[in-house]
């Protein structure tokens, strides 16, 4: 598996595919093997990379020195860089919708389009911003995710009705529960208060391209809503989808649809590039 060095860390990630390349980022607490059903379809047409997040996965934990999501955006085009691509697709569900919007308002030629999911750029909402909180103090004191909170933290990720003890539900708790102490600690916590602290930039959204960027939220995503989506999307005046029986980590509860959305959104962004004027 490939790695780089980006400001003393190494990152992993996956690179599969030829092709216009196709640049994913994953959510929070999960890394980019959630991806597998998207990658191994759109791989058969385009370049497809899909980097683990800090301390996710098996990359190192986070540099020192991260403090925003820009410089998450930043560490992207160091990676984008290395891998000499000028200008790609960005895919980005949860904090890799946050960071890969702001790769696309600073670097708008690099990325020529852009699909958002299950985000939003707006800042926490405070009742939110104080739960999620104490739940990082505790778990940076304890060094480790106490079951009550492995309940609660689960049943955000995937929609109401849900079957708790389901192999999905079921995989990611155990994937939870097997962050070490110095995962939690150095990587897990610090990014968990720069997402919920984030400022509010939803206003920044208008300078992105509407007829080059998508919005995808699953219909029952209680972590990112719809109207979160909507919102967004009525700012930068591009095309939302709401992704029916799917909550936040909507590509995995409705993979066949969100895999065929991007296999045909991404088909005709790219084919565009090609049009003559």
């Amino acid at each position: 598996m490939p790695f780089i060095e980006i400001e003393g860390r190494t990152l992993h990630y996956q690179i599969r595919g030829t092709g216009f390349p196709v640049l994913l980022g994953h959510s929070y607490l999960w890394d980019s093997s959630m991806w597998e059903p998207q990658i191994e379809v759109l791989s058969r047409s385009f370049q497809v990379i899909a980097p683990d997040l800090w301390g996710h996965g098996r990359s190192a934990s986070l540099p020192e020195g991260t403090r925003a999501l820009g410089d998450l955006a930043r560490h992207a085009s160091r990676l984008l860089d290395a891998l000499a691509i000028q200008q790609c697709a960005v895919v980005g569900l949860s904090i890799g919708g946050m960071w890969g919007a702001e790769l696309a308002l600073r670097d708008p030629s690099r990325v020529h389009t852009l699909i958002m999911m299950d985000t939003d750029l707006g800042a926490e909402p405070h009742a939110n911003r104080t739960q999620y909180f104490q739940m990082l103090d505790t778990i940076e004191a304890l060094g480790s995710i106490p079951s009550p909170m492995l309940d609660a933290i689960v049943q955000l990720f995937f929609r109401s009705g849900a079957d708790p003890d389901a192999e999905l539900p079921m995989s990611f708790r155990r994937a939870l529960e097997n962050f070490s102490a110095s995962q939690l600690r150095e990587s897990i916590v610090p990014l968990g208060r720069m997402i919920f602290e984030r400022p509010d930039s939803v206003s920044d959204l208008a300078a992105l391209d509407g007829g080059r960027t998508l919005l995808l939220c699953g219909a029952h995503d209680v972590a990112r809503t719809p109207a979160e989506t909507v919102r967004m999307a009525e700012i930068i005046g591009c095309q939302h989808v709401l992704i029916p029986e799917a909550g936040h980590i909507s590509n995995l509860e409705n993979p066949a649809f969100v895999t065929d959305t991007l296999l045909r959104w991404l088909t005709q962004q790219t084919g565009m590039l090609h049009r003559p004027d």
